[in-house]
């Protein structure tokens, strides 16, 4: 009876398997079916735990939204963009969204599943983005959950043995918390599988719908080169270490511009788009 068990086990996680569609594919058309084994519930609730986790510590040591008008300023253009969103997932929009600063010397911004977003003051301070360029990275990060790539995440991990972790790929090294929050924060989220990098085809499918979405909520489509272009320029020539699975840069910039090109004629500078 005792052999048998990883054979149950193993059934019992094939039996689990969908294929799904998990957004509209949008003018710039992501249509990639994606198999999910980790069910949405529990990736959602290990990464919402993580998230508050994160910012109590953020709390403790005062690096949690310290300045009123950054946070104003970042929430404003998330609020539009989560918006947008509907056009991808008629869900999304009431999805518990969550959006913060933290004070952190990293280049980086990230959107857990569920809709948990964080901005860093290294990101604002480094880079200096234009409110065009600060949507095409929080586009890039929402579509990233739309998309639900940490879900798929946990399930490839969960396909190579690592059942344990259900929360795969979640914070760790894929969304780069700065060691100065603190190493129990560390301790919090580097333990989950989340930690796995994002494929270069999540990656290149966030950069296509982030862009939609930025038109749809009347921010510049075309913003998103210029930022990639500072993106590299900052990191000394190469992709900062949450980007480090794109594509080339020569590749990543061509795709930016044709998906540019085709959702150019839903942009109305500062008018949302339903």
């Amino acid at each position: 009876m005792k052999r048998s068990l990883p054979l149950i086990a193993l059934l019992a996680v094939l039996a689990a398997c969908a294929t799904v569609r998990t957004t509209q594919p949008g003018v710039v058309g992501v249509d990639r079916e994606q198999t999910m084994i980790a069910s949405a519930a529990a990736v959602n609730r290990q990464a919402g735990d993580a998230y508050r986790q994160t910012l109590q510590q953020a709390q403790k040591q005062g690096k949690l939204n310290r300045d009123p008008a950054q946070v104003a300023r970042v929430r404003a253009i998330a609020d539009r963009l989560i918006a947008a969103t509907r056009s991808f997932r008629a869900d999304a929009p009431a999805w518990q969204w969550e959006v913060n600063v933290l004070t952190a010397k990293d280049v980086n911004a990230w959107c857990m599943p569920g809709g948990k977003i964080a901005v860093y003051t290294g990101l604002l301070e480094k880079i200096r983005p234009t409110d065009d360029e600060l949507a095409a990275v929080i586009g890039h990060e929402i579509a990233h959950a739309l998309r639900e790539h940490g879900r798929e995440k946990a399930g490839q991990a969960m396909g190579v043995g690592m059942a344990a972790a259900i929360g795969g790929a979640l914070v760790g090294s894929r969304y780069g918390i700065d060691p100065s929050l603190g190493e129990n924060v560390l301790g919090t989220v580097g333990d989950l599988a989340f930690m796995r990098p994002n494929s270069r085809e999540m990656e290149q499918e966030a950069d296509r719908i982030g862009v939609e979405l930025a038109a749809r909520a009347g921010y510049d489509p075309y913003a998103a080169i210029g930022l990639w272009e500072k993106m590299r320029q900052v990191s000394d020539g190469g992709p900062p270490q949450w980007l480090s699975t794109h594509p080339s840069h020569a590749t990543r910039i061509g795709d930016l511009k044709t998906s540019a090109d085709r959702v150019a004629p839903l942009y109305r500078p500062g008018t949302p788009r339903r």
